[in-house]
């Protein structure tokens, strides 16, 4: 299911951990199909947990840990958790269904449940709530951010992760507002002629967006600096090869600042990247990212043999509705 946005970052962009003091803490996992055979838990202050599968399958491990907020993470998918003096924590759950399945039992979970459960809650909200009018989705917001409070009022919940995620709640409203604007507007390019551009290659020489006309253009906008850009490059390789020699193009454009041309270079060779590889020419203020009103990345457009806008807001390489799309529109 595609993401919007995450509510881990926000509450993580919100808030310090609480208290210095540092608790004991007993964590286990048992995951089914996992993404990695180590599991990393991260904080403020540089905080990381890493803890390896045993030999029975089960990550285990006792550390101390201010108590908190937190994020763990599987490999490629993260999510909140709440640390507090003396947890012990037992977490279960099916990767494949990373966010549906997590289910937190011990001493001290509540909160960690909590967290999990509003995930998902978010995550029904931008599925549903982006496609409404305007008014409507005013009004749906409003009726999540007072539902939100009820539900961690009625709680039996640690005061100040109350406090927290009243905060959190806060950044959710005003960032889901920008969202929907940013969305809208995405989908009122559809149809629409695209935005050109002409960009340095890095086979060289410069290449514009009409020199590719008469294919279907997938167009990842990256940088190096961005972590989750880097986390769908071997995903966008093996659509590349899936796709090679149907009438599309995978062009990747990088909107690293002029003063780091020498590292895109340096990266796309170390990592062998395919496609077109751009650098664009004036980072995030270039003509064609700001006509696309990107305001973060990775970003995927999807663009027709004419020229015009598929999708200004398209699938990521990792997410299997992509390649459903993909093989509707190449066979």
């Amino acid at each position: 299911m595609k993401k919007l946005f995450v509510t881990g970052l926000l509450i993580f962009s919100a808030l310090n951990v609480i208290g210095q003091a540092k608790n004991q803490i007993k964590f286990t996992a048992k995951i089914e199909n996992r993404n990695s055979d180590t599991l990393v838990i991260k904080g403020r202050n540089n905080f990381k947990q890493v803890i390896p599968i045993d030999k029975n399958g089960v990550f285990a491990a006792s550390f101390e840990a201010p108590k908190g907020f937190y994020m763990f993470s599987d490999g490629v998918e993260s999510s909140n958790i709440y640390l507090k003096p003396d947890s012990e924590i037992n977490l279960t759950m099916n990767a494949k269904e990373f966010d549906e399945t997590i289910v937190y039992k011990g001493k001290g979970v509540n909160e960690s449940n909590f967290l999990a459960q509003q995930a998902l809650k978010d995550e029904k909200f931008q599925n549903e709530a982006f496609a409404k009018e305007s008014a409507e989705f005013a009004t749906l917001l409003e009726t999540k951010k007072k539902t939100d409070l009820e539900s961690l009022e009625k709680g039996d919940y640690d005061p100040e992760f109350k406090t927290g995620l009243k905060m959190s709640f806060e950044s959710f409203n005003q960032y889901a507002a920008q969202e929907y604007e940013r969305t809208s507007k995405a989908r009122k390019m559809i149809g629409k002629a695209s935005p050109q551009f002409d960009y340095e290659n890095f086979k060289g020489g410069k290449t514009k967006l009409s020199d590719l006309k008469g294919k279907y253009i997938y167009i990842d906008l990256w940088a190096t600096w961005c972590a989750p850009c880097r986390a769908e490059i071997p995903y966008l390789q093996k659509i590349e090869e899936k796709y090679h020699g149907k009438n599309i193009e995978f062009v990747s454009i990088s909107i690293d600042k002029a003063k780091d041309n020498a590292k895109w270079k340096k990266f796309v060779t170390d990592k062998n990247l395919g496609g077109v590889q751009l650098f664009a020419d004036k980072d995030w203020e270039s003509e064609f990212v700001v006509n696309y009103g990107v305001t973060g990345i990775p970003r995927f457009i999807l663009i027709d043999p004419k020229g015009n806008i598929l999708n200004s807001d398209a699938e990521r390489p990792s997410s299997p509705e992509l390649q459903k799309q993909l093989d509707t529109l190449l066979n």
